[in-house]
């Protein structure tokens, strides 16, 4: 049996990611938890995420799925979707510096108020907001059956910047090039969102269903 644990902690589009999920028809379960052991009975573990990082990791902590994550990352496939993507990171600049999971070393930046396009000057708006073309910059089991430069759709104002740079799977830019997607062993995490992604974020959540953790 195929089971996919989304983790609740009140601070995602968790619904959105389990229809997703459920409608790539790969696994037999998709259950929306906060419950440590249900999560840890999945074959499968998703972490989204959406808003502050303060408030996110306030509630990670507070329900300890902090070590939840932890405990997932020693024995079964991880994905991280956008501020979930984030959390995993060392710290956050966000809300004055958050300290984050640290499951992979690095930080999260802020694109900041003169944010433009390199190639015309143009003044670009942050929120990052709409499609982006996604460059896969190494091979992943998570992008079978995806087109090289294939759009997903980006809702976020804060990027990560891996401290290793072999970490960074793929990359798009929005005023300058940045990481879209970091992966290491059985743990994955895409600052797009797949839910929102049509096609190419079905196949990618399909992919993930059908992962078994080794790249």
């Amino acid at each position: 049996m195929n089971t996919v644990a989304v983790i609740d902690y009140g601070m995602g589009n968790l619904h959105s990611v389990a229809k997703a999920l459920e409608h790539t028809g790969a696994a037999d379960r998709v259950v929306v938890t906060p419950d440590t052991e249900v999560i840890l009975k999945a074959d499968r573990v998703v972490l989204p995420g959406v808003g502050a990082i303060r408030d996110c990791m306030a509630e990670i902590r507070r329900l300890g799925i902090d070590e939840v994550v932890r405990e997932v990352i020693r024995s079964k496939p991880l994905l991280g979707v956008c501020v979930g993507m984030q959390a995993l990171m060392d710290e956050s600049a966000e809300n004055g510096g958050t300290p984050c999971l640290g499951v992979f070393p690095g930080r999260v930046e802020w694109f900041g108020d003169e944010l433009t396009d390199p190639d015309t000057g143009a003044r670009l708006k942050v929120p990052h907001m709409g499609w982006n073309r996604v460059h896969q910059e190494r091979a992943h089991p998570l992008w079978e059956g995806i087109s090289q430069d294939e759009r997903f759709y980006f809702v976020h104002s804060y990027y990560v910047e891996p401290a290793i740079p072999e970490l960074t799977v793929a990359t798009t830019n929005h005023g300058r090039t940045f990481t879209a997607a970091v992966g290491r062993d059985n743990v994955f995490a895409a600052q797009f969102h797949p839910e929102k992604s049509q096609h190419a974020g079905l196949q990618l959540y399909a992919n993930f269903l059908k992962w078994d953790g080794t790249a």
